[in-house]
């Protein structure tokens, strides 16, 4: 695992510098969905403290086996409302905001725990019927929402899947789009919304994300190996 990760942060490194950028612009978020405490533990040894996962009940187990490491979770998956009260317990954020429905659940929640969290909202920009998120033309007003409503959630930036293709155009192109809906609601003054992260590119296509402006990339396999997922 050492050797798959000094792969992946010199491959970042590359891209960055393609792109023009520093190469701490970029963070990585290690993503141990399926991949078990061992993994894990193993990945905090080389100094990985904050993990992104896909359901709750993954988050649940894992931070009971490896309490005291002092890690974080991270939210990546889609988040059925009925799920919120989980995550606001044992997330330190989420990345799969895409509704008020959501928004609702989350905050009455951590209302109760007292506290807040960071999220980023998800935007859909792929065509793929499998693939969540908030439509782009819903994203000022969305934005505009959260901030006067829900003061438990911290807006951090925004969140996409591209499209999975091996066309780079058109991997590029989901990239290229959320990065435009953020410099325009930049532009729009949101206030109470930070836009500072875009949480894109995954073991496939992080470097092209980078060069469109990724600050966070999802690395899942290229780091733990391949997954073996239940029949």
């Amino acid at each position: 695992m050492a050797d798959r990760l000094a792969a992946i942060r010199a491959r970042m490194a590359a891209a960055c510098a393609r792109a023009g950028r520093p190469a701490g612009d970029v963070a990585l978020l290690p993503v141990s969905k399926t991949f078990d405490a061992r993994a894990v533990r193993e990945a905090a040894a080389l100094g990985l403290r904050r993990f992104g996962e896909n359901k709750t009940q993954e988050i649940r187990q894992k931070a009971g086996e490896l309490a005291g490491l002092g890690l974080q979770w991270v939210m990546i998956g889609h988040l059925q409302t009925n799920k919120a009260k989980e995550a606001a317990r044992d997330a330190a954020e989420v990345q799969s905001l895409d509704r008020l429905e959501l928004a609702e659940a989350l905050q009455r929640r951590l209302d109760l725990e007292h506290r807040a969290m960071d999220v980023l909202v998800q935007v859909k920009t792929s065509p793929e019927p499998s693939k969540y998120g908030l439509a782009p033309e819903a994203l000022p007003d969305f934005l505009r929402a959260l901030a006067r409503d829900y003061p438990a959630l911290r807006v951090k930036g925004l969140m996409t899947m591209a499209v999975n293709s091996d066309d780079e155009a058109a991997v590029r192109a989901c990239f290229r789009l959320l990065r435009t809906l953020r410099d325009r609601a930049r532009e729009a003054g949101i206030e109470g919304v930070e836009l500072d992260r875009l949480s894109m590119g995954m073991s496939g296509d992080f470097e092209l994300a980078i060069e469109e402006g990724s600050t966070e990339v999802r690395i899942g396999s290229a780091l733990f190996g391949a997954r073996s997922y239940p029949a």
